[in-house]
Order: structure tokens, then sequence, then C-alpha cells
């Protein structure tokens, strides 16, 4: 932060199938987050310790999303836990609207959260799990075979966008994926010039399928909802379903190391994903502690 807060800074912390977030409430935008306070804040020794922070901010109030505050009133301020921006992250929107939601700031049902790829629809359950509208996948053009390498070993991958970058593998093991302490390689350069995610996908049965994922930014994570989107998407196009194309929804269950995320796409191609979101704990940041960045 620019400069040490007056007063100490209220935080929660939440997970979605344990994609874990610290949640910075700063409706006006006042806080000044730099990526070295954000990667102290995401470190898990020295730090409250988590994948990524969610700042939330009035879609009015922050230059990234005004132009989206007449969809939406909050906006999704997400970064990674190494400090950088991303679009959109599928966990924390779940996590995102469960917290407006536990603080009063929306209503039961459905409405609309603010992120840099977009407004996102969310749909709260009675069962406690949120439903989010993850948009359509792009699937660019690949005149180049895109290939994941983790040590001598190698894939072809199937590019997906869900708003951010996947590179999606089928491997026979996850365990394939070795140790996943560094980003896997992904070749050529060219294909992802702000850098992927990385997916290792095996079958569990029809329609059924687990996953492993090397988040850009934050390692190896417990779960990714749009990793786990794109790789609905890729393994329903492997398998021959194409809902645009065929007028037929087709929905996948997907687990993740931290649970299990049920994913559809529409005919008209939107993905909705459904899973759990949960705060377990809230405090306050030592100004100190802060002002020592």
């Amino acid at each position: 932060m620019s400069a040490q807060p007056a007063a100490p800074v209220p935080f929660l912390k939440g997970h979605g199938t344990e994609n874990d977030f610290v949640i910075l409430p700063d409706a006006e935008g006042r806080l000044d987050l730099s990526a070295r306070t954000v990667a102290r804040l995401c470190d898990r020794r020295a730090g409250v310790g988590a994948d990524g922070i969610l700042r939330v901010v009035r879609s009015a109030a922050h230059p990234d999303a005004r132009a989206l505050a007449a969809q939406a009133e909050w906006f999704m301020d997400y970064r990674n836990a190494d400090g950088g921006v991303a679009e959109m992250c599928g966990n924390g929107v779940r996590v995102f609207a469960h917290y407006l939601h536990r603080a009063g700031l929306v209503r039961d049902g459905e409405f609309a959260v603010a992120t840099r790829a977009g407004p996102r629809r969310v749909r709260l359950g009675d069962d406690g799990r949120v439903t989010v509208g993850m948009g359509r996948a792009v699937l660019p053009p690949e005149p180049r075979e895109i290939t994941v390498a983790v040590g001598e070993r190698s894939w072809p991958a199937r590019n997906v966008n869900m708003g951010n970058p996947h590179a999606v593998v089928f491997v026979d093991d996850l365990a394939d994926a070795g140790p996943l302490l560094d980003a896997p390689l992904v070749t050529p350069a060219g294909a992802y010039p702000d850098g992927t995610n990385v997916e290792f996908v095996v079958d569990r049965g029809p329609g059924h399928v687990a996953l492993r994922v090397h988040e850009r930014g934050s390692g190896e994570t417990r779960s990714c909802g749009t990793g786990a989107c794109a790789v609905m998407v890729a393994a329903a196009r492997r398998d021959g379903a194409d809902p645009v194309a065929d007028g037929r929804p087709a929905a996948y269950t997907v687990d993740v190391p931290g649970g299990r995320l049920e994913i559809t796409e529409h005919a008209d191609g939107e993905i909705e994903m459904t899973g759990p979101a949960v705060i377990v704990a809230e405090g306050l940041l030592d100004p100190a502690w802060l002002a020592a960045d």
C-alpha cells in the first residue's frame, strides 16, 4: 500500500472448493494495493495466506469497472498470489458473491458481478451453493499444435479462453503432471503472450473428469473455476459434443483436489458453474505490518 492506513484494515478469508482468497472490503476504492502488498498478504507463512485477493469495490469507484456500473454495482478486483492482475476467477466469483450477500450488499436471488472479463451473473442457491454464468468459451484458431511439457514428457494441449487463458491436457494419470512446483513449459511461446493456466485432466466416467491445475501467478491450487469450465469444454469437444452446433446442452462433473464442480454448457454457448462458497474467518490487518511494505 502506498501509505500506512490510519486504522486497521478489515479482511475476511474464504474459499471455493479450497481455492482460497483474502477478501478486502473497499467500497470506495481507497486502498492502493501494490503487487508486493498482495504477495505479502497471500504468503502462507508471513501473511494471511491465499491463492489470491478479492477486493470488493463499487464498480463506479474503479477505473477498470466504471463502464459496467449500470450492469453490476460491485466489481471483483482480483489479484493473483504473485500480485499480478487477473481477468477472471471462477471460484473467486462464487466467494465474492457469497460475501456480498453475507454483508447485506445484495438481496437474495440473482445479481451481476463486474469483472475484468465482463459482468458475470450469479445465483445463490438454498443449499449454500452458488451458480455463476461464466460466459461463452472462446476456442482460438490453432494453426500450430500447442504442447505442454513436464520434464521429459509432453502432450498436445487444447487452447480454451474463459476470459482468461487455459491450456488443457488429457493425461493417463494426474501424477503425470509431476509436483507442479514450476509452471509447465508451453510451446510455441507466442500462443499465450501473457502466460496461461495449465490443466491436466483424466477421465473418471461418462461426463465425469478430474483435474490438477497450475494457475498463472499462483502455482498449483486446489481448484480453478475457469479451469474447470475450460476442461469441460475441451472434454465435450473431444467427446463429440458441441451444444451450439447440435442444440443439446452438455453437462460434466469436474472433480478438483478441493472438491467438486458441476459445469453445463447450454445450447446458446453460455456456460454455468455450480459449486460451494465458504467464509471461514474475518479479522483486521495490522496497519504497521502493512506499512512495512
